[in-house]
C-alpha cells in the first residue's frame, strides 16, 4: 500500500511518520524531496537541495521530479510518502502533486493532516534552531492548509484514490504529542486493515 501524507511545514508530519515506523518497522518511509535531491545529485552534480530550483532549467527540474516518483513507485511493500500538496511561492501556491507525478506514484490513498495554526506556529518555534522557515501568520497558515486540501483532492481524482482529512483544529491536546499519536494510529490502522484484506480477498 502506498500512502501520500501531506501537511504544511512544521505541522509535525515527520514525528507522526516516525511513530508509525516504530509501530510497523517493516513500513518504508520516504521523503519525496530527498529522492529528488538524490536524483539531481547523481545526474546533474547538485550539492544542495536548494540548488535544484535555482540551477536546473524547468524542464530538467520536472524530469527530476518524474524520475524520483518512478523510483519511489518501484519500492516494495507498504510505503509512506512524505511530501507537499501545495508549495508556497511568492504570494501563491504551486502544485506539489501534479498529474504527471501522481500517475507515476499511483497512491492508494492521500492523507491530509490539518492543525490549529497557533499549534503549528508553536511547533515551528521549537524547530527554529534546526530549520529556517519563512514566517507565516495564522491566516497564511490556514490558507496554506486549505490549498493542501484542494490540491490533494485534485491529485486523488487523478489517482482515483480516497482522501482522508485528519482535522485537529478544534482538538485540544491533553498530553504532549497526542495529535501525533492519534494521526499515527489512524495510519497504522489503515495499513493493517489493508494487509488483512490482502490476506483474505473477497470470494467471487
Amino acid at each position: 500500500m502506498k500512502l501520500i501524507v501531506v501537511a504544511v511545514p512544521g505541522a509535525g508530519k515527520s514525528t507522526i511518520l516516525g511513530i508509525v515506523k516504530s509501530k510497523l518497522p517493516d513500513v518504508t518511509v520516504v521523503n519525496y524531496g530527498d529522492y529528488m535531491f538524490d536524483v539531481a545529485k547523481r545526474r546533474y552534480g547538485i550539492t544542495h537541495r536548494d540548488e535544484m530550483r535555482r540551477k536546473l532549467p524547468l524542464s530538467e527540474y520536472r524530469r527530476v521530479q518524474e524520475i524520483a516518483a518512478e523510483e519511489i513507485a518501484k519500492l516494495p511493500g507498504d510505503v509512506l510518502i512524505d511530501t507537499h500538496a501545495a508549495i508556497r511561492m511568492s504570494g501563491g501556491f504551486y502544485p506539489g502533486l501534479p498529474s504527471r507525478i501522481v500517475e507515476r506514484l499511483m497512491p492508494d490513498a492521500i492523507i491530509v493532516l490539518e492543525f490549529n495554526p497557533m499549534d503549528i506556529i508553536q511547533r515551528r518555534m521549537k524547530d527554529e534552531a534546526l530549520r529556517i522557515r519563512e514566517k507565516e501568520t495564522p491566516q497564511e497558515i490556514e490558507m496554506h492548509q486549505l490549498a493542501n486540501r484542494h490540491y490533494a483532492f485534485a491529485a486523488a481524482n487523478e489517482a482515483e484514490c480516497p482522501v482522508y482529512i485528519l482535522d485537529f483544529h478544534n482538538k485540544v491536546q491533553e498530553k504532549p504529542f497526542q495529535h501525533a499519536e492519534e494521526a499515527a494510529a489512524f495510519i497504522v490502522d489503515l495499513l493493517i486493515k489493508n494487509r488483512q484484506s490482502s490476506l483474505n480477498p473477497p470470494q467471487p
